[in-house]
């Protein structure tokens, strides 16, 4: 089972990026070829039916697997910034963190207004991230055809954060 194959390479760091923290690294996924190639293959089995315009990956981990997923999929890439990273003309959206605040951004010309739009990032925790970048996508007109992660941490909660917005959400391994 795919769950098993992903928890089994992520390495778990402690105190990172703080204390009491124990971070879930996915870089150990990235050695294994046949492993990202699987895990591709799941996400483009488990959103079959599902209508999507476009994968909008979230900085910076979201990028590894979005961009194969969307490619697999025959559709764009849309790269979701954090700020100040993206040249052309930009919408943003700030989200509140649990320590502060962050900025989000997307070219105004990422998709066309009405089109169904894929969220993916690696993990889902609190959801705060992907709760952003929905909204984002809402504002510039975009439907949100669902979200994907390849990691979940179901005690964070974040499921029930971004499920009100579109309740198709694939994770495949949860904690």
């Amino acid at each position: 089972m795919i769950a098993q194959q992903i928890k089994s390479a992520i390495r778990d760091i402690p105190d990172f990026p703080k204390p009491g923290i124990i971070f879930k690294d996915i870089t150990p996924i990235l050695k294994d070829p046949a492993l990202c190639g699987q895990i591709v293959d799941a996400f483009a089995e488990q959103l079959k039916g599902i209508k999507i315009d476009a994968v909008a990956g979230i900085e910076s981990r979201g990028f590894l697997f979005g961009l194969t997923l969307a490619n697999r999929l025959g559709v764009p890439f849309v790269p979701v910034r954090k700020a100040g990273k993206l040249p052309f003309t930009i919408k943003q959206k700030a989200y509140k963190l649990e320590y502060g605040t962050a900025v989000i951004e997307l070219h105004t010309d990422a998709f066309e207004p009405g089109q169904h739009i894929l969220i993916h990032d690696d993990l889902l925790a609190t959801g705060g991230t992907a709760l952003a970048a929905s909204e984002l996508i809402q504002e510039m007109g975009g439907i949100v055809a669902g979200f994907s992660f390849v990691v979940g941490l179901g005690f964070l909660n974040g499921l029930e954060r971004i499920s009100p917005v579109c309740d198709r959400v694939v994770v495949l391994a949860d904690y």
